[in-house]
């Protein structure tokens, strides 16, 4: 079973429908019994840094997370998910992230872009994941977001967008893998990668 963390922040049925589409069988839930015993764990999410860890802290699903990735079950964050695996973030000072990876968020800087960063731009490979099989250098993805994890290991990141900055659009370290992007936005690109993901899945049964 792979769960989707329901923490009350984001679409989760399309991350449902998305994973389904692809062959990946998933539950949306807020128990943390569940997510401790779950194959893979989805984190998706959008909305505020501080929030969101209010929220996966009151519901206990924060420490369940981080126990599950201790043990080195597959991660997938997608969007917010990305940023709550930083220490923490412009967004929320004072506020503890997951602290899964090194390194915090940063702000677009609106007197040179746009914010939000909002619709499609590119994806540029740095680090070919295996769920990044299928996605050629330049596809294009969906975007909606204003703030970008900044790891402090360059060796973390899988691809890189340019927007104001170039910035880590995914990540790849060990269990974990997390888009800026959202797959399930993004046509048969996303779908690609959510299907690889189901893939590593069964190739590690």
């Amino acid at each position: 079973m792979t769960a989707i963390v329901d923490y009350g922040m984001g679409n989760l049925r399309s991350v449902q429908k998305g994973l389904e589409r692809a062959g990946v069988a998933a539950v949306i839930t807020d128990d943390p019994d569940q997510i401790a015993t779950a194959e893979a764990i989805v984190l998706p999410g959008q909305g505020s840094f501080g929030a969101a860890m209010e929220r996966l802290n009151q519901l206990g699903l924060a420490e369940a997370i981080r126990d599950a990735v201790s043990r080195e079950v597959p991660y997938l964050g997608i969007c917010l998910g990305l940023q709550l695996l930083f220490d923490s973030s412009a967004e929320a000072p004072g506020v503890p992230g997951l602290g899964l990876l090194r390194g915090t968020c940063r702000r677009f800087n609106d007197a040179r872009v746009k914010v939000p960063h909002m619709g499609w731009n590119q994806l540029s490979i740095r680090r070919r994941a295996p769920h990044l099989r299928d996605v050629q250098e330049g596809d294009f993805v969906y975007f909606v977001h204003s703030y970008y994890g900044v790891p402090e290991d360059p060796a973390v990141v899988a691809t890189v967008t340019e927007y104001d900055v170039e910035f880590a659009s995914s990540i790849w370290c060990g269990p974990l893998f997390a888009t800026q992007f959202h797959p399930e936005k993004s046509q048969q690109v996303g779908l690609s990668i959510l299907r690889a993901f189901g893939e590593w899945l069964r190739e590690r049964r």
